[in-house]
């Protein structure tokens, strides 16, 4: 599986999914520069998190409207893979290649610790190597990550398949005491209409080391290195 990460003024964590790649995949990524307006030829395109120029209008806006994003949007068109992980889930939504809008944590402030992830979908490039249901530990790190969309988007994501992720508690509970920062229906990650494109707001690629406490953000790499390889 050939992938490309994209990096921004503001990125800070390329070389996370760099390694998270090149360590469960067995395929070291190549890095693309955000002023580029050339992709190589991949299977997957991740955008990754950190704080693309410095937030700043909103996040991700300004990123979404770099030289390369025609190109990402271009690829995401022709049916390659997409992962936008934080800032990417902010930067896809402010692209369009994906619905909502990811608004302030509910309780105003930065949110850095693991959180409990509930498999929604198991049956996409991105999730196959989970059971559905399955319960994960993942961490998060952002301060914008409070997931919105009107109730006929939220309603549509749901009856297509395209909740990807569900914050919950340990045994899989959704409910609000699982809910970090107030996103609508507990969703953490969502797909597009051909589950080709998936954005998240934890951070998989954190979660690959037990040294880290939890491997269980291997299971995305892997995933997508058996549909795509």
């Amino acid at each position: 599986m050939k992938s490309a990460v994209i990096v921004f003024p503001g990125s800070n964590r390329e070389g996370d999914a760099w390694q998270a790649l090149a360590e469960v995949t067995g395929s070291a990524p190549q890095l693309v520069w955000h002023r580029d307006s050339e992709l190589p030829k991949v299977d997957l395109v991740v955008v990754p998190g950190g704080f693309s120029y410095g937030d700043y209008l909103r996040c991700g806006a300004i990123a979404a409207h770099s030289p390369i994003m025609r190109e990402v949007k271009a690829r995401a068109g022709k049916g390659v893979a997409v992962l936008g992980i934080c800032n990417g889930f902010q930067i896809l939504t402010e692209a369009g290649l994906l619905p909502g809008a990811l608004l302030r944590n509910a309780a105003l402030k930065f949110v850095c610790r693991n959180v409990n992830l509930k498999v929604e979908n198991s049956q996409t490039m991105f999730t196959g190597g989970y059971e559905q249901g399955q319960v994960l530990s993942v961490p998060i790190a952002h301060h914008d990550g409070n997931y919105h969309a009107d109730a006929a988007t939220l309603d549509k994501l749901e009856q297509s398949g395209r909740v990807a992720f569900r914050y919950c508690e340990a045994n899989g509970a959704v409910t609000a005491a699982g809910n970090p920062n107030g996103s609508a229906r507990n969703i953490a990650g969502i797909f597009n209409e051909t589950k080709t494109v998936l954005g998240l707001m934890p951070h998989p690629e954190n979660a690959i080391d037990i040294l880290l406490g939890s491997v269980d953000g291997r299971g995305l790499f892997r995933s997508l290195a058996e549909a795509l390889s």
